[in-house]
């Protein structure tokens, strides 16, 4: 059976826009650099942006948080980060030093796992990234089978200095390297051996006893140096049992996965093309479960026939994005060259800026995106909307969180003995002064799921706020719509804002979902 042309059209153009993330490309750079016809393209990008992967500005194609989601599926596939990222994170902190993780792609390393120290000389890997095998420390560790260690002595850029181990299965397989990574202003290469080594050591010891003691499925994503031959996947092969991740998928969600393809379809005509969704459906169900899943499975994941599954996985197989283990199949570490590294690196405020910038011009009205620094809230990101009265505010303004209404969304998503320790300040005639005033007014936030502060801050300005939560539900930021008083009601923000308030506040969330560090 031949392979789906579309879905691996599809990927060209994600592997173009990945290649290059901070140039702007536009329709006709795509078809220069991969050699499609424009209608291709056009209907490519389309179909990606109607997916959310891609959005389309001032006509530039520029990726889409929603695009990580086939990463994820990669790491939740093999599970090497949830596996050893705990030992990795200790290794940081015991050490004051940056960890990572890399595994084998081909003939480099890809960065799968980073536990970075924050610093004012800081260390600019990302997840995602592919090294050279050659220079740095994880390459030596992974394919010099002898070596104990390995160490890389400013080969990978001068001041740069790591010392690295590889992480063995029962079979004496290296699975993946462990680095500490450091600075010659912090340390000479042996003085950065003689702190790291012995507590690497240790984390060493206990990865590989974690490992020997895993019951599941495992896959700690590998790939031959070698490419090899994909093998066919095996339509006739008995299904394995379904891990307990895709257990969980019910019959009927299946089946309403499989309705939104032909709704979508039917909806949009020609312009979308239907094997593309399909094929990163099954790329992304593939990561749906610990070690991969049967083609039955997969089937069952997405609803989608299992004769469409399997040309994707022909396809995800030839490209080097999945093999067969057994009568399984995984998604490999090359899943990551499709934007992850870009897309899981960026700012709070650049995350967070599209779906401002969306907000704005269907409320009309300023927008802005702030965290909690102390008993203030500082601004990340803002989209003035263009009037003749506007408030004057910029990335990086604090204001008090109490006196705010994104201040209050804040304090909501903290402990009762926070907001209890603030000693509000009159700043209009209408700012909450006394502390049971704004203890009783966040927990109003909490209970409402928004915050409503109406001319305390300033004058004439009334604003409204919801929580923005990372991916274990903390609420890490909060989003607002600010408006005149003379312009917008109080009543009006809650009936027309606030809908689509909380509709970008979801989106803004799922795109940090995405995003392992820790956030502000």
């Amino acid at each position: 059976m031949e392979p789906a042309g579309t879905f691996e059209r599809g990927l060209a153009v994600l592997r173009v826009l990945a290649a290059d993330p901070g140039r702007r490309m536009r329709a006709t750079d795509l078809v220069r650099a991969t050699g499609l016809a424009r209608s291709t393209v056009d209907r490519v990008v389309a179909t990606l942006a109607t997916l959310g992967h891609l959005r389309v500005e001032d006509r530039d194609v520029l990726l889409a948080g929603p695009l990580m989601a086939l990463g994820e599926a990669y790491l939740s596939c093999g599970g090497l980060v949830e596996t050893f990222g705990p030992h990795a994170d200790a290794l940081a902190e015991a050490l004051d030093e940056t960890v990572s993780l890399a595994v084998p792609d081909g003939d480099g390393v890809r960065l799968v796992g980073l536990f970075a120290r924050r610093r004012t000389m800081s260390i600019a890997f990302r997840v995602g990234d592919l090294l050279a095998a050659d220079r740095g420390a994880a390459g030596p560790a992974l394919f010099d089978a002898p070596a104990p260690w390995a160490e890389d002595d400013q080969q990978m850029e001068p001041g740069l200095i790591a010392v690295a181990m590889p992480v063995r299965d029962g079979d004496g397989k290296a699975v993946c390297a462990i680095s500490v990574v450091s600075h010659t202003s912090r340390h000479t290469l042996a003085g950065l051996r003689a702190h790291a080594l012995p507590r690497l050591r240790d984390t060493v010891a206990a990865m590989e006893t974690t490992l020997t003691g895993l019951t599941a499925p495992t896959t700690l994503t590998t790939t031959p140096a070698t490419p090899a031959t994909p093998a066919t996947p095996a339509a006739s092969a008995p299904a394995a049992p379904l891990a307990s991740t895709a257990d969980t998928v019910a019959a009927s969600e299946a089946a309403s996965v499989a309705d939104s393809f032909r709704a979508t379809k039917e909806e949009l005509g020609a312009a979308y093309l239907q094997s593309l969704a399909r094929g990163l459906a099954v790329l992304v169900a593939l990561g749906s479960a610990r070690g991969g899943l049967t083609l039955a499975g997969a089937a069952r994941v997405t609803g989608l026939p299992r004769a469409t599954v399997r040309r994707a996985v022909i396809s995800l197989e030839r490209l080097g994005y999945a093999a067969a283990e057994g009568t399984r199949f995984v998604l490999l570490p090359r899943v990551l060259e499709l934007g992850y590294a870009h897309l899981s690196a960026r700012s709070l405020g650049e995350i967070v800026h599209p779906h401002l910038a969306d907000l704005v011009a269907r409320v009309q009205e300023s927008a802005s995106v702030a965290t909690l620094s102390g008993d203030d809230v500082v601004y990340v990101a803002r989209v003035p909307t263009r009037s003749i009265m506007s408030v004057d505010i910029t990335v990086g303004t604090r204001f008090p969180a109490y006196a705010t209404s994104m201040g209050r969304v804040l304090l909501a998503g903290l402990p009762d003995e926070r907001p209890a320790a603030i000693g509000p300040k009159p700043l209009t005639a209408h700012t909450l002064t006394t502390p049971g005033e704004l203890a009783a007014a966040v927990r109003r936030a909490r209970a409402d799921g928004y915050a409503l502060v109406d001319q305390e801050l300033e004058e004439g300005v009334r604003s409204i706020a919801a929580p923005v939560r990372d991916r274990g539900g903390r609420v890490v930021a909060a989003v607002n719509v600010a408006a005149h008083a003379g312009r917008v009601t109080a009543d009006e923000l809650v009936r027309d804002v606030l809908p689509v308030l909380t509709e970008t506040a979801a989106r803004m969330t799922a795109d940090l979902a995405h995003i392992r560090r820790p956030l502000p």
